[in-house]
């Protein structure tokens, strides 16, 4: 089997697969047996446009037109119109990844054949993937209940000749592109223009993109919480594993069992007795519970998320020209609640790594107070936390729940809506600000640690030090840390492989016994 080479309708699609396809490490394709399914059920649009059976959107306006009735003559122009009339997107464009990723998750929806769409209009998405020529798409609009609607249409106006794409690093219309590429306007059959809008597919990209940034969020907490613990001369107790077999919580089981990993031969591992320690504050004797909630929360979106990557979410749905359903599966309940769940766990990552932020400040168990040794003159590291706090209650305000609202829309007729879409692009400015507290507290731990020498950390810990110190220097005085900032987080990401790597040297697997908080 050729694993570079994904079968768009036929294979399953995970979030680690989706991310492969979107950043070309795999490539999508459409085997014959996918074909035929997709002719099979553009066939059955055909007859039923023919026998004049009145389907949904297919025959019939759509939303509180649906009693409406569309002639035989009008059944494309009607698909042309949707798409044109559902462009109604506000604000700045979202990422081309994103964007990518729904054309993706899109174009494996409709390939399973339960569509009526025509096979050269996938081939033309497939196009636009595999060229890099990515649709701008507004980021606000969708309530996500028809589907992503609005976002949806933006996605696929190159598809009618119009809109703007990035391409080659800038912006241009489609107009242009065609001209470069020698490509026309598609000529949209019926039904085609509302399988193309209706669907989950904004929602779902932000989710996969989300699913991937706390993954890596998370694997970080660990890693720069045992650093500060390392710092802060912290006790190793409470991360025994009878401990966490006595609450056997799957994510405090994880976090615990990567902390004594992280944590083994450390010259350290006693520093708390010389201060007579009997107890550490809870934000570092507590990882495993609260990073743990936060690892249990992500695990919970990423099975739903590897569902909807395989599911048909438009509507209505063709069986055959005799039975077809008009039902609800593109409304975005079931992805936004977990996704509102995920925001609150991204932000609880925050809110204790700002609290390690605090506590490394203090002056407190053999460390300088603000970290650094000349203090009065310099301020030291004091408003880096300043920075944690604003980004903490920043995200906090993000954590009101989208999906416990809804407003009515198309008359009453979508009388109930998900605002899925809106928890998707919270999550991910969540994951964002968290991003930048975890750099922080990153930089502050490796700050302190340099004041136990020459006693040294774990080797594994050590070699994240030293990661750090590729990037930015020891501060022996003031100076501007928004750029070490700036810096750190910029490579956050390459911490983790690195990581894995050296526990992996000495043959230790930070993640053993669970594999699902892996990609496939």
């Amino acid at each position: 089997m050729n694993h570079s080479v994904f079968k768009y309708g036929k294979d399953c699609l995970t979030v680690g697969k989706a991310l492969k396809l979107a950043n070309g490490e795999l490539k999508g394709i459409l085997d014959d047996e996918v074909m035929q399914k997709i002719r099979t059920s553009a066939e059955a649009i055909q007859q039923i446009v023919t026998n004049e059976n009145s389907v949904y959107g297919i025959n019939t306006g759509f939303g509180i037109l649906a009693s409406t009735p569309i002639s035989k003559a009008n059944t494309q122009l009607l698909q042309y119109k949707i798409v044109q009339s559902h462009s109604v997107g506000v604000g700045k464009s979202i990422d081309p990844t994103i964007a990518k990723l729904m054309l993706i998750t899109k174009v494996h929806a409709l390939a399973q054949g339960y569509s009526g769409i025509q096979l050269t209009t996938l081939e033309r998405i497939i196009w636009h993937i595999d060229h890099n020529a990515i649709p701008i798409v507004p980021e606000k609009g969708s309530v996500g209940a028809s589907g992503d609607l609005t976002p949806l249409a933006h996605l696929f106006l190159p598809l009618i000749g119009v809109g703007e794409m990035e391409y080659k690093g800038e912006k241009i219309t489609t107009e242009k592109l065609f001209s470069i590429a020698g490509l026309k306007p598609i000529v949209l059959g019926p039904k085609e223009g509302l399988a193309l809008i209706n669907g989950t597919q904004f929602i779902l990209a932000f989710a996969v993109k989300a699913v991937e940034q706390m993954n890596n969020c998370l694997e970080a907490a660990d890693i720069i919480g045992a650093l500060s613990l390392e710092a802060l001369a912290g006790i190793r107790s409470p991360f025994d594993e009878r401990l966490h077999e006595l609450r056997p919580y799957k994510g405090a089981q994880l976090v615990a069992q990567r902390l004594r990993l992280l944590l083994k031969d450390s010259q350290l591992e006693k520093l708390y007795v010389q201060f007579n320690k009997v107890q550490d504050p809870y934000s570092l004797r507590c990882m495993p519970q609260v990073h743990g909630a936060s690892c249990n929360a992500w695990f919970h979106l990423k099975e739903l998320v590897e569902i909807e990557l395989n599911a048909v979410t438009d509507n209505p749905i063709i069986f055959s020209a005799k039975d077809t359903i008009s039902g609800g599966n593109f409304h975005g309940q079931p992805l936004a609640l977990p996704l509102d769940y995920a925001c609150f766990a991204a932000a609880e990552l925050g809110n204790i790594s700002d609290r390690r932020s605090y506590l490394l400040l203090e002056g407190k168990w053999g460390l300088p107070l603000l970290l650094m040794k000349d203090i009065g003159l310099n301020s030291g590291f004091m408003i880096a936390q300043y920075t944690t706090a604003a980004l903490v209650s920043e995200n906090k305000t993000l954590c009101y729940p989208a999906s416990v609202d809804s407003i009515p829309t198309s008359l009453g007729q979508e009388d109930h809506v998900s605002m899925g879409s809106i928890s998707a692009r919270k999550l991910n400015q969540v994951i964002h600000n968290l991003q930048y507290i975890l750099s922080i507290e990153l930089i502050l731990a490796c700050q302190a640690l340099e004041f136990r020498r020459p006693l040294r950390s774990s080797p594994i810990l050590e070699s994240a030090h030293a990661w750090v110190r590729q990037y930015i220097s020891f501060a022996e005085e003031d100076r501007i840390f928004a750029k070490d900032v700036e810096n750190i987080k910029s490579k956050l990401e390459e911490l983790i492989p690195m990581i894995n790597k050296r526990a992996s040297s000495t043959n230790v697997e930070l993640n053993k016994g669970f594999s699902s908080f892996a990609f496939s």
